[in-house]
């Protein structure tokens, strides 16, 4: 029996109706604001900056977009990020990556205040993760989360696997799993009897970026996948981490490339804003 299909998109939109909803209960001094940087000509980051600026306006958040010449200097862009800092209509900053080799990253991503860092990149935002304590989370993970729990899927007790290590994804997605109570085992280049490993998994999360890496031999029957990858093949389909077609047959819950996690990163970008907007309203601009 084919595997049940995780329906991002549709998740996704609950999430957004949610949250316009809490919008327009906002008194209107307080319409929460996200203020996106794109530095170069990436199309591919214009394109998830226009998408992001259309699903604020969809849910009554305002939006401004910062687009600046790829010879931005790193002073230029921490000069902007400055002022962002301290414009009280805005409630989150993006600044979207990959920068211009000029600018480092590290830099710029701790230049944003972290009461305003709906990205969950900044230091102070990472560590309160680990600590469990109350703040912003990288979207992609907190909608790994979103997706299992409005499918229904139990954490608490159950063995989560991960694959993929990254700072952006996987350390963040292990962590949001472990604090609700699932063993989790990430695994990475170097672990060594990995095929093992994953099919011992009730939850695999796929986050390595190779095309169609997991293969229906790495799954245990009745597991729930979630597929984070996002590939492009010579032939122009896009594919995720995990061999779709073959995993369905043994996963018993799995999730779509596209429209499986990708439309869950913005609807939590939208979350966090609109958070954000909150704590700006109940602490001023203490960290939240």
């Amino acid at each position: 029996m084919a595997a049940k299909r995780i329906d991002g998109k549709m998740i996704a939109q609950q999430v957004r109706i949610r949250i316009k909803s809490e919008v327009e209960k906002l008194p209107a001094s307080l319409r929460p604001g996200l203020a996106a940087v794109l530095v170069g000509e990436n199309p591919a980051s214009k394109i998830y900056v226009r998408n992001k600026r259309k699903a604020c306006e969809e849910v009554g958040i305002y939006s401004e977009e910062h687009a600046l010449p790829e010879t931005t200097s790193e002073a230029e862009l921490l000069s902007l990020i400055s002022r962002l800092n301290q414009d009280p209509n805005i409630h989150g900053i993006l600044v979207q990556l990959p920068l211009p080799k000029q600018i480092q990253e590290r830099r710029v991503l701790d230049a944003v205040i972290p009461e305003k860092d709906v990205d969950g990149f900044h230091y102070i935002n990472v560590g309160k993760l680990v600590a469990n304590e109350p703040g912003f989370v990288s979207c992609t993970p907190l909608g790994i989360i979103e997706l299992l729990r409005a499918s229904n899927v139990e954490m608490a007790g159950m063995h989560a696997v991960v694959l993929g290590r990254s700072n952006i994804v996987g350390k963040p997605a292990a962590l949001l799993l472990l604090h609700r109570h699932a063993t989790v085992t990430i695994c990475h280049s170097k672990t060594k009897d990995l095929n093992e490993i994953c099919r011992q998994a009730d939850i695999l999360i796929a986050a390595i970026g190779k095309p169609e890496f997991v293969k229906k031999e790495m799954v245990k029957e009745g597991a729930v996948v979630i597929d984070v990858g996002i590939n492009r093949l010579s032939d122009g389909r896009i594919v995720g981490d995990v061999d779709f077609e073959a995993v369905q047959e043994r996963a018993g819950a799995i999730t779509p490339v596209p429209g499986g996690v990708g439309p869950m990163t913005i609807a939590m970008l939208l979350s966090n804003t609109l958070q954000s907007a909150k704590w700006t309203a109940e602490r001023g601009l203490e960290a939240p």
